[in-house]
């Protein structure tokens, strides 16, 4: 799917408000523009209790609409019973071409795979500490630390990202899991030179791991990710059309890589 296709998406935006902080909502809300429109906003949750009260200010200003679902018998959660009703009958509309379900329950992960088996994509928004049954069913698992952001110093000022934290090159090269997964994509992506196209590096990385974002390790882009662990070459080119510049990476164990001088 193209950036293009990715943006004039339908989404439907489905949150769990028990489940969910109603400080990540403009952040999140700003991340699933990337990858389409939300036709629908829908939050849900007991709307009469207490627990939910700091949630009254974004709903208004995110335009969400309140879903009420009384806890009818303590322990039970129908909440989310009421939110895997909604998507289904969202889904039988066949008006959308995507569901974004935000919710670090595992309770979820049946409805995020009955949606992909009817064609649609799921984009997951959860915690850390989400089930890896849950990210796994869903198509891209964003965490939602990834998305939070600085209190600005004055209310005519927008958020700001929150610094990035030192994370040198030695301490990129001892996380393995990070290294091999990095090196195995490229090669799948790459041609008998050894360049494998940025982005089908990326599309293939979230193929592999839903819950892969570079944020996770402090770097906004997957460029300055792969660039930071000087295991890799990078070749930015400039298509004759006057098109942006395509990027391109190399492993720089391959026998085509320029062998750093002793």
């Amino acid at each position: 799917m193209t950036p293009i296709e990715q943006n004039t998406a339908r989404l439907a935006v489905l949150i769990d408000a028990d489940n969910a902080q109603p400080t990540l909502i403009a952040p999140l809300l700003l991340e699933v523009t990337k990858y389409g429109t939300a036709h629908v906003k829908r939050a849900y949750g007991d709307w009469t209790g207490p627990h939910l009260r700091g949630w009254k200010g974004q709903l208004l200003a995110q335009s969400i609409q309140p879903v009420q679902q009384f806890a009818y018998t303590t322990g039970k959660n129908a909440t989310d019973a009421s939110l895997i009703i909604d998507a289904m009958d969202l889904l039988y509309t066949a008006r959308f071409d995507g569901f974004c379900i935000v919710s670090s329950d595992s309770d979820f992960t049946r409805l995020a795979s009955r949606i992909r088996e009817s064609g649609l994509t799921v984009y997951g928004f959860g915690e850390r500490k989400t089930p890896q049954s849950f990210v796994a069913a869903c198509d891209k698992f964003i965490y939602t630390e990834n998305l939070t952001y600085d209190t600005p110093a004055t209310s005519n000022q927008p958020p700001t990202p929150r610094p990035r934290p030192a994370d040198p090159a030695d301490a990129l090269k001892k996380n393995a899991v990070l290294t091999a997964l990095l090196r195995d994509t490229i090669e799948a992506a790459s041609g008998d030179d050894g360049w494998a196209h940025l982005a089908t590096v990326g599309h293939l990385l979230t193929k592999r791991r839903p819950d892969f974002d570079s944020r996770t390790h402090g770097y906004a882009k997957l460029t300055d990710l792969i660039d930071a662990t000087t295991l890799f070459d990078i070749d930015r080119r400039i298509p004759a059309d006057g098109k942006p510049a395509v990027v391109y990476v190399r492993d720089r164990r391959h026998p085509n890589s320029p062998q750093p001088q002793h």
